[in-house]
């Protein structure tokens, strides 16, 4: 078995990608603050909460389907949210809601690269790509997207990994349980923070071994992901659980199912208990806010990051 010190979690433990044991040995469970570099740019994560606004060319998105489906009015959305203070604007082709169908990658191509070749040469802030396949992360990136946003947390395609690697741009790696189109059938049935941790060692195993520079890694949860209602409030209670890996942490909770059941209302409803979703999770030590509503999502984190930073 090889040996492979891995600048993550401050404990030992296995993979299953080829019987690599990872130890670490460092003290980033204590950092608040990261640098992550991208091309022609830094995100200072901890300095304040940066904010990603959520830009789908999806026809069947649970909350903004159809409403982008051209690239005019998807450039304009963006450009709308970056005046309104998004730090990040998020490009998906692929819809991953509950239930959802998969796409094929061609369809997915077709839909997010000349929106993406547009957007870049309008827009100063830097462009995720939202996908889980390699072949239209590479591409995205060659088009001018400058950071990989893979809900597949480089598992789901060999190749991601390599992709991101040889880009040097940062990667979101996030926990899943299942896929998309059955993952609410049979969601997580342990302990919902041990599940998410290991399966985040394994996924931060693969991008190191693949060559993908630590400081360029960060974190996602993935809430509404094959968690149950309660789980996805357990998460957001003990995120600080997930900061001792010693990674930045992005979440994504806009205006999702478990919202709309707390509150009994609809997807065009929960905005206000989005809201309070974004507060906690900033209080409790979140870096990056995943949303649709890009103005009022920043006015919550600025306050509590005044009140943080008081």
């Amino acid at each position: 078995m090889r040996e492979v010190v891995v600048n993550s979690p401050r404990v030992v433990g296995y993979s299953c990608l080829e019987g690599i044991k990872c130890e670490i040995q460092n003290d980033n469970f204590k950092r608040e603050r990261f640098d992550v570099s991208y091309p022609h740019g830094k995100l200072h994560l901890g300095s304040k909460t940066h904010v990603m606004g959520i830009l789908n060319v999806t026809p069947d998105s649970f909350y903004d389907g159809k409403r982008y489906n051209t690239v005019k009015n998807a450039v304009n959305h963006a450009l709308k949210m970056v005046e309104e203070g998004a730090d990040i604007i998020d490009v998906g082709g692929e819809s991953t809601r509950p239930g959802a169908y998969p796409v094929s990658e061609e369809e997915e191509l077709k839909r997010v690269i000349p929106l993406i070749k547009l957007l870049s040469k309008q827009v100063r802030k830097p462009i995720s790509i939202d996908t889980y396949k390699a072949r239209v992360a590479e591409k995205a990136i060659d088009a001018g997207a400058s950071i990989i946003n893979d809900i597949g947390g480089l598992l789901m395609d060999k190749h991601m990994a390599k992709v991101a690697a040889e880009a040097k741009v940062p990667v979101i790696i996030m926990h899943k349980k299942g896929k998309p189109r059955t993952m609410q059938k049979h969601p997580i049935r342990k302990n919902v923070m041990s599940e998410i941790i290991s399966y985040l060692r394994k996924s931060v195993s693969r991008a190191i071994e693949a060559g993908i520079d630590e400081s360029k890694i960060i974190l996602d949860p993935g809430i509404g992901f094959g968690k149950t209602l309660h789980q996805n409030l357990e998460i957001l209670k003990r995120l600080r659980e997930l900061k001792s890996m010693g990674f930045p942490l992005l979440i994504g909770t806009s205006r999702k199912k478990f919202i709309g059941t707390i509150l009994k209302l609809s997807t065009q409803e929960r905005l206000y208990g989005t809201l309070a979703t974004l507060a906690v999770a900033v209080m409790n030590g979140a870096h990056i806010m995943r949303v649709h509503d890009v103005c009022e999502a920043v006015q919550v984190v600025r306050m509590c990051d005044a009140i943080g930073n008081s």
